[in-house]
């Protein structure tokens, strides 16, 4: 059966401080693993919300991978692109939460992807590739076999999703901007954040940028998220504002993914630009709602619950 979904990139776990305010760089307790890696948090939501949805990865043949391949196999994620290799260790992310928000990484990225990992069963009758520049700030060798995937996505009709998800400490904005530009040129959805929007085009302004980018590509929706305030959704038909959700932050790790699989799985599901901003919206709140990457990642009912409250 063809994929509603695909994506690829960084499967790992993560560690995360028990506390606000501890440095990575002083002892201190943490609290994990927890199944995570932006790519897969946001398998993970996709298919809660129904969507056959199958995910690209490298994991060891370690603890830490079985964390993984639990999770996926519990939700029904397709793992069928997800190599288990005895020579690699599963990747990690050590994270350290301040009390501005904001918050500090350390990575210790695991198995690299490679070409051989593009099975073309995975790309056939696929609706949908959904890639993060997460992922292609990984290595130069990486950056080329998600170029390939890319390619075999619009050979097979899909529809291409893409999350700049800016990683300063994997790769500066600048190259960033030029690593991304194939991705960014292929995108029929394009989900930044304001800043990142900035970064990636030459204007000084999120509306000149969003000129930029619909003058090159018309049919696109471009859908800036702004976190608790929402997103706004840009298209030749001009722009919607949609607010954000009401909830009770407890770990922000993950809503950036789960919105973005959101917004990704009302679009497949034939809802308008607005209600699948206003799903992607519910799906982001909720995921800040519980400790653990994946924790607030709701089925589509409880989502739709979440939505009839906040009405």
């Amino acid at each position: 059966m063809p994929l509603d979904i695909l994506t690829i990139g960084e499967a790992l776990v993560e560690v995360m401080r028990a506390d606000i305010d501890q440095p990575l760089d002083q002892p201190g307790p943490f609290v994990g693993p927890y199944p995570s890696g932006a790519p897969f948090i946001f398998a993970v939501q996709a298919a809660r919300l129904g969507m056959r949805t199958g995910a690209i990865g490298s994991v060891g043949v370690d603890a830490f991978g079985d964390c993984l391949l639990n999770q996926l196999e519990a939700d029904g994620v397709v793992a069928d692109g997800v190599r288990r290799s005895p020579d690699e260790t599963t990747g990690v992310a050590f994270v350290a939460y301040q009390a501005d928000g904001s918050r500090s990484y350390v990575f210790s990225l695991g198995g690299g992807i490679t070409s051989d990992m593009l099975k073309p069963a995975l790309f056939e009758g696929l609706r949908c590739f959904h890639i993060m520049g997460s992922t292609l700030s990984m290595s130069e060798s990486v950056l080329t076999v998600c170029q390939k995937a890319l390619e075999m996505a619009i050979e097979a009709g899909a529809l291409i999703s893409f999350d700049p998800n800016l990683r300063p400490e994997l790769l500066p904005p600048g190259e960033a901007r030029i690593a991304f530009a194939p991705f960014l040129a292929a995108a029929d959805i394009f989900l930044p954040t304001e800043a990142e929007l900035l970064q990636l085009t030459t204007a000084g302004a999120v509306e000149g940028a969003i000129e930029e980018l619909l003058a090159r590509r018309p049919d696109r929706a471009i859908v800036v998220t702004r976190g608790a305030d929402g997103c706004s959704v840009y298209s030749a038909d001009g722009r919607i504002d949609v607010p954000g959700c009401a909830v009770d932050e407890i770990d922000p790790t993950g809503a950036g993914d789960c919105f973005d699989a959101g917004f990704v799985a009302g679009v497949l599901g034939g809802k308008s630009a607005l209600e699948a901003a206003q799903l992607a919206n519910a799906c982001g709140a909720l995921a800040v709602s519980a400790k653990g990457p994946m924790a607030g990642a709701k089925s589509r009912a409880e989502v739709e619950r979440f939505m009839l409250s906040q009405r």
